[in-house]
């Protein structure tokens, strides 16, 4: 988990929740609420720690979660996705593998945030044809854009 100082009460709430629920939490920060800190500075550490597998699945908070959503999105092998709605937080990693949720922690109440994490958390890849065939073209972008020359 990662949060700035938009989405720090909700990173501590649902943190709490997922200890006690029997998760491994690994906290990226911020370790306190600071009014002038970066979103970047605590998503991109989640984003690549989820991209090089040292976590299974991540969630960023910031303010409104669009922020959090565009950082860890630049790096590469994250899939994350702003979500504020139950079908989204299951259907996304079940067709699109999605590896990374990003949550508004002004928009989001700690009662729906918590469905929404379970869902997410809960949710298995399916592995269908048609899913495996888009996320290949997607990795293909993603390689275009590292390596132009290809």
């Amino acid at each position: 988990m990662a949060a700035d100082h938009g989405g720090y009460a909700l990173k501590e709430f649902l943190a709490g929740k997922l200890r006690n629920a029997g998760y491994t939490v690994m906290d990226f920060g911020d370790s306190a609420p600071q009014a002038d800190d970066d979103y970047p500075d605590y998503i991109v550490p989640l984003a690549r720690a989820v991209a090089d597998g040292r976590v299974a699945r991540g969630v960023g908070i910031c303010g409104s979660g669009v922020g959090a959503t565009v950082a860890a999105n630049k790096v590469a092998g994250v899939r994350a996705c702003l979500i504020h709605e139950s079908f989204s937080a299951h259907q996304g990693v079940e067709d699109d593998d999605l590896n990374m949720m990003c949550l508004g922690g002004l928009v989001v109440g700690q009662a729906l945030a918590w469905e929404l994490v379970e869902r997410f958390l809960n949710a298995q890849f399916s592995g269908a044809e048609r899913h495996c065939r888009r996320l290949a073209k997607v990795r293909k972008l993603e390689n275009l854009t590292l390596n132009p020359t290809l």
